[in-house]
């Protein structure tokens, strides 16, 4: 059994648009999103124990060990793969912002479940690494599936989808934005038209044309300020809008060197950066089908 895995990427997700279409009797909210991977990620390091500990070895301020969907993830494998004899010590190096809508918590969670479902060596298949996935949160199961998708119901309806090779930049306005506020918010609208796959054949439109929306732009622009202040600057570049429900924004470029000429001009006052696309995820070789 291998011993250990070092610098386990947790790549980030943006949303190339986010309709809210509806909402369950459960008070889960459907949609209908594509999920495009870039590649900037946060990095996990995993080493594993005999005694059945799973332990987080470093701090993460506001994140507190027995909360964190890392070590959730960890002790819903361990139970799910009836290896309670089996532990781990995770170290989780954060570079994606907490309330930035980019899906670090739930790639971290997914990275762990790869990982050690490999470490263990405990056999489970992508779908059911993705059935336990979803019990820690909507976005969990597309870390998991492998590339980009696009996605219905709660974010777990998932089809495979080839997105167009480009360079974003991506601001962090400085605000860490709850999900929880902008989907209960009273004026999200919950009944955007449903479309089809079919509907957006080249995925050059959906990053340089005018397909599609985020319903929650509007909310989380209105309630956070320096959303809309970034979502205004970015647009005298491109097409930019929010990823999830916040509080990160993005715009795509074609080429590398047009990222770097709006990086140049970026306010100082924002933390800013560039991402490739990618079609796969890094870790997607660890999973069997």
């Amino acid at each position: 059994m291998p011993a250990s895995l070092f610098d386990c990427p947790a790549p980030a997700k943006l949303n190339l648009f986010l309709h809210v279409t509806g909402r369950r009797a459960d008070g889960y909210h459907l949609l209908q999103t594509v999920f495009q991977l870039v590649d900037r990620s946060d990095a996990l390091d995993f080493t594993v124990r005999d005694d059945g500990i799973v332990r987080r070895t470093n701090d993460i301020p506001g994140v507190p060990a027995d909360t964190d969907l890392v070590v959730r993830a960890a002790r819903l494998l361990q139970a799910a793969a009836g290896k309670p004899e089996l532990g781990a010590d995770i170290a989780v190096r954060k570079q994606l912002p907490m309330g930035g809508g980019l899906g670090g918590g739930s790639s971290d969670a997914a990275t762990t479940l790869m990982a050690l479902n490999h470490l263990w060596q405990t056999g489970l298949t992508r779908a059911q690494l993705m059935a336990l996935g979803l019990q820690l949160g909507a976005d969990v199961p597309f870390f998991v599936f492998g590339g980009n998708a696009f996605a219905q119901g709660v974010g777990e309806d998932l089809l495979p989808l080839k997105t167009a090779d480009c360079w974003f930049v991506v601001i962090e306005p400085g605000v860490s934005v709850p999900t929880a506020i902008i989907f209960s918010s009273q004026e999200l609208t919950r009944d955007t038209k449903l479309v089809k796959i079919t509907d957006f054949p080249e995925a050059h439109n959906l990053l340089y044309g005018d397909f599609g929306k985020n319903d929650l732009e509007v909310v989380a622009a209105k309630q956070f300020p320096p959303v809309a202040e970034a979502i205004k600057w970015l647009k005298t570049f491109g097409n930019a809008r929010m990823t999830g429900s916040g509080a990160c924004v993005f715009c795509a470029f074609e080429h590398e060197h047009q990222a770097d000429e709006v990086l140049k001009q970026m306010p100082s006052k924002w933390i800013a950066w560039k991402a490739k696309a990618m079609q796969e995820h890094p870790l997607a070789h660890l999973t069997k089908s």
